[in-house]
């Protein structure tokens, strides 16, 4: 646990006790806080009251005795309209803020030698595969490589700080939204396109809240961008005018005269007197497709900026092991191969992994997106048959109609056991994909459960008789 500076003697109120609300309970009042806890879920408040953490019913609290509210990310801060706490504390003039803010104070109140190395990392697509990929290279180089935020554990939650340590941490807009004083060594910002456009009012509020990962980056800083969307170019653009800090442009679609960029599998550093050859990606077994070049491209950028040789960069790339949830191969059952994809919790996500194999048998749906899968419409084609799931299934067969064999499977187990019968039927040596372009919330209270279900699914399967073996 990392004790919470900053907060010695005041009273904290804490809203939202999940993962990251409890993580954040614990360290404040590890720090000397005085912390009031509140959740609307009766299961939640348990929870907390199985800890032993204070709760404090904060509709009826006094704020005025409050000088913070640490508020989850989940909670809404302002739109589509703002969370009754947060009106309570702006009413109250109470500081708001979220995790990753505390953290950021917890790392500037360390002495210099004391305080740790961070590496953040956000984006509409590939940031946990890229924060583990990350992790893993510092890891396998010799370094203490602390892995959290909206990823794993809490940040707050990882092993206490030491001037050795690199955390290196997932960041998702809503966490950024709750952030104001995070200064990171390495800032990565991968892509964007539109996404969670409820929750900041449309496009400009989402980019706006992204780009806050760059915000108090200087001199000493290193910023790694990707610049194959308009949004990230014009980011990269803007924050080169300024000159403050190393600025490292990354590309998975071209060649880039100052940067690092991946062409036909290749990765490139294009960042000193000469361009150099770094690896081949197609021997690296865990990172298949262009998207997972862009991955590459800015984790091998991310730690060539604390000092990993190119040779230690390069063997980290080739041996990482891949991650839950992202095209996972999850089994071979009866000659078919299922891969787990849940982390593609949108069309643009989804399209990765759909990009990467010419044929599959598709398994999508659960809470839709703003614009659905109607983005996906040329790799419809690959789409052997679409089992759907969830509150989109009805609009996604709408979409699918005469573009591709689709039938409303419901739940991800029926949608499974459809899909493997058919695959058999058809003679087996097939994919089949779940990659469901849509939030998990209406069935699966994360992604990380939904692949979970996938999985537990697909081993029920391998154990019937007759349907194979599990390789």
């Amino acid at each position: 646990m990392i004790p919470v500076r900053g907060f010695e003697g005041k009273r904290v109120a804490v809203f939202g006790l999940g993962r990251t609300g409890l993580t954040a309970a614990r360290a404040l009042k590890a720090g000397g806080a005085e912390i009031a806890l509140w959740d609307e879920s009766p299961t939640s408040r348990e929870a907390a009251a199985a800890e032993r953490l204070p709760l404090v019913d904060l509709t009826k609290a006094d704020w005025s005795q409050f000088d913070a509210l640490m508020l989850s990310p989940g909670v809404p801060l302002t739109h589509p309209t703002p969370h009754w706490t947060v009106g309570k504390a702006n009413e109250a003039g109470v500081e708001i803020v979220g995790d990753i803010e505390l953290f950021a104070r917890t790392v500037n109140a360390a002495p210099e030698h004391k305080r740790p190395k961070v590496i953040a990392i956000t984006g509409t697509n590939g940031k946990s595969t890229t924060t583990a990929l990350i992790g893993h290279m510092l890891t396998a180089a010799g370094r203490d490589a602390r892995i959290g935020g909206n990823i794993g554990y809490g940040v707050l939650g990882l092993d206490d700080m030491h001037g050795g340590a690199v955390y290196v941490l997932e960041v998702s807009s809503y966490q950024l939204d709750l952030t104001s004083s995070l200064k990171p060594d390495v800032a990565i910002l991968l892509n964007l396109s539109p996404d969670h456009l409820d929750r900041h009012g449309g496009m400009e509020g989402y980019v706006a809240a992204k780009r806050r990962v760059l915000l108090n980056q200087g001199k000493g800083d290193t910023a790694v961008i990707g610049v194959d969307d308009d949004w990230g170019s014009q980011i990269c653009t803007e924050i080169t005018a300024a000159n403050r800090r190393t600025i490292v442009p990354i590309s998975s679609r071209r060649s880039l005269g100052r940067g690092v960029y991946a062409l036909q599998g290749v990765l490139y550093d294009a960042t000193g007197e000469r361009v150099i050859e770094v690896a081949d990606l197609d021997r690296a077994r865990s990172l298949p497709g262009r998207h997972n070049w862009q991955n590459a491209a800015a984790a091998y950028a991310a730690v060539r900026a604390l000092g990993i040789s190119v040779e230690d960069a390069a063997t980290g790339l080739a041996t990482f092991p891949g991650l839950a949830h992202r095209m996972e191969t999850v089994a071979h059952v009866g000659g078919v191969r299922f891969v787990n994809d849940s982390k593609a919790t949108n069309a643009d996500a989804a399209r990765q992994a759909m990009s990467s194999y010419p044929r599959f048998y598709w398994i999508a749906g659960g809470r839709a997106k703003q614009g659905g899968i109607d983005g996906l419409t040329d790799l419809f084609p690959r789409v052997t048959k679409a089992y759907l799931v969830g509150e989109a299934a009805q609009d996604f067969a709408t979409t699918l109609e005469g573009r591709a064999p689709a039938m409303i499977a419901g739940t991800i187990e029926a949608a499974v056991a459809e899909a493997h019968a058919d695959a058999l039927a058809a003679g087996g040596d097939a994919i089949i994909l779940l990659s469901p372009a849509c939030a998990s919330f209406d069935q699966f209270p994360d992604f990380e459960v939904r692949g979970d279900a996938f999985r537990a699914a697909v081993l029920r399967l391998a154990e019937r008789p007759l349907r194979g073996a599990i390789a």
